[in-house]
């Protein structure tokens, strides 16, 4: 596929594969002529409605949350947005990954050219500025509700635009006032409204949650090659596969994970020699209905971020051809709470199957040696690595629970239902780096076992795996430091694309 070398802010709407394709192709961005004329257009009206305008506008000329009572005078309009930025900037804890801050940086640009936000022109074209030259503001992981938007990380997040806070720039942390001085960049002065336009917003949910998909999307694809390499390390039937059985009962996702095991294991020897016993244990039995469920959970998740990637998300809306500023609710994170949190869900169910699956081949059943090593009771073999799964399986169960049922008060009972849908997201990358090490330790076991088959060979897809993962590390004759060869393992999976056609 051709490389994107640029892409134009606000001339489409945003697609998770169009995201996708901007952060592997290292794509610049530029704002469009139509996101131009649309924002321009929005804070023309503004300016003049604030200038005609004697009736308190929430956020414009007032105070915020539960101060939306009291009046800000024209003069205090730009130290009022200016204020909101530095008082909201306290997101805490674990600096966030680049990659989710480039996220959160391109999603607001986007939401900005839609032109319902009253932001100026250069405001968007800094921030496309910030994005194009890695100059990353920091951002905490913690401390948004998810109610107003995400307060605490946005602020951080623009902080830099007026000069204050720091910027991670060539792998070091600066003040921001170094970086825009070294760029020659001056500070924003904000005007009316500017700085809640900023702050309000699904950002850093909704850039949490693309993260977590892109992640995801891989590990579904790991998981259905492991998955076919221990059934035939298990020595599995093929008949659960068919395609027979997934049509009487047709969700999307079960059909196609059945026609995909079916080509993952076309023309194995091992598949299709007869077999002694007549069924599997429900790991390896029931991989359709378990892998096709998470990737229908998968597909709602995608659908639902579509729709929030291209929505206007902060408060008060302005809509200058109705003539209206309107104070609403579509920066509460209900939509992307629940969606995480069933995410959060799915993606769990795939580390807890894939464990049962470690467990079953190290039994000693099916002609595998028990612990699925030559000697057992000399060597311990491949025991402990399924303690390891399981413990993460258990701490991912924990990182399941919903945060979406939570709610704490905040800004003096104004706002007084939250989503917390920032946490929700933040945990879904705790349950992926834990399905990461399970992942590996599938790997490490289908290998040994498939080994075991030999001279019987496996399909040509699954000995392409084999062969490669082979050449980087070795069959197990004796015990190893398993904490070396899990490393290793993980160290495999990011260089090496596990491909799987996907049909829906």
């Amino acid at each position: 596929m051709e490389k994107l070398e640029v892409y134009a802010i606000g001339s489409s709407q945003l697609t998770y594969d169009l995201i996708e394709k901007i952060l592997k192709d290292g794509t610049k961005l530029i704002l469009s002529e139509e996101g131009r004329a649309r924002i321009a257009h929005c804070r023309q009206f503004l300016d003049k409605k604030t200038d005609e305008n004697t009736i308190p506008i929430y956020g414009v000329t007032t105070g915020f949350g539960s101060l939306c009572n009291k009046h800000i005078s024209r003069e205090d309009l730009t130290t009022l947005q200016e204020n909101l930025v530095k008082s909201h900037s306290c997101s805490v804890g674990t600096q966030v990954d680049s990659v989710i801050v480039k996220l959160m940086l391109l999603l607001k640009a986007h939401a900005l050219t839609m032109g319902f936000s009253g932001v100026q022109v250069v405001t968007v074209e800094r921030i496309i500025d910030f994005y194009n030259n890695d100059t990353l503001p920091v951002v905490y992981d913690r401390g948004s509700l998810g109610a107003s938007g995400d307060l605490a990380p946005l602020a951080n997040l623009f902080l830099p635009l007026i000069g204050e806070g720091e910027m991670m720039c060539d792998g070091i942390k600066y003040k921001s006032s170094d970086v825009l001085n070294r760029f020659g960049w001056k500070p924003i002065r904000l005007q009316s409204k500017e700085g809640l336009a900023l702050l309000n917003g699904t950002q850093f949910m909704s850039a949490n949650g693309i993260k977590a998909l892109i992640d995801g999307w891989h590990l579904v694809n790991c998981f259905d090659m492991f998955g076919a390499m221990s059934l035939e390390a298990f020595d599995g039937r093929i008949e659960p596969f068919w395609d027979c059985i997934q049509q009487v009962r047709p969700h999307p996702g079960q059909i196609e994970t059945g026609e995909i095991f079916r080509k993952l294991l076309e023309g194995s020897e091992i598949i299709r020699r007869e077999k002694e016993h007549v069924q599997d244990p429900y790991s390896f039995r029931c991989i359709p209905q378990v892998h096709g469920a998470v990737k229908d959970a998968m597909h709602h998740v995608t659908e639902i971020l579509h729709i929030e990637i291209n929505s206007v998300t902060d408060n008060p809306t302005v809509f200058p051809d109705e003539d209206l500023v309107v104070s609403g609710g579509n920066f509460h994170g209900e939509p992307l709470a629940l969606a995480f949190d069933y995410m959060g869900v799915a993606l769990h169910e795939l580390g807890n199957i894939s464990e049962r699956r470690v467990a079953q081949l190290i039994l000693g059943n099916r002609g595998l040696p028990e612990f699925l090593v030559a000697k057992p009771g000399l060597n311990s073999g491949f025991m402990i690595p399924q303690y390891a799964a399981a413990s993460m399986v258990s701490q991912n169960k924990m990182y399941a629970w919903p945060a979406s049922c939570d709610s704490i008060v905040s800004s003096n009972g104004q706002e007084d239902l939250v989503s917390m849908g920032a946490n929700a997201g933040t945990k879904l990358h705790k349950i992926v780096d834990n399905l990461k090490y399970i992942a590996a330790i599938e790997l490490m076991n289908a290998a040994q076992g498939i080994d075991f088959r030999r001279p019987l060979k496996s399909s040509p897809a699954i000995e392409k795996v084999m062969k490669a993962y082979r050449e980087h590390l070795p069959f197990v004759e004796d015990d190893v430091v398993m904490a070396d060869y899990i490393a290793k393992t993980m160290e495999f999976l990011e260089n090496y694309d596990i491909e799987i056609e996907r049909n829906y």
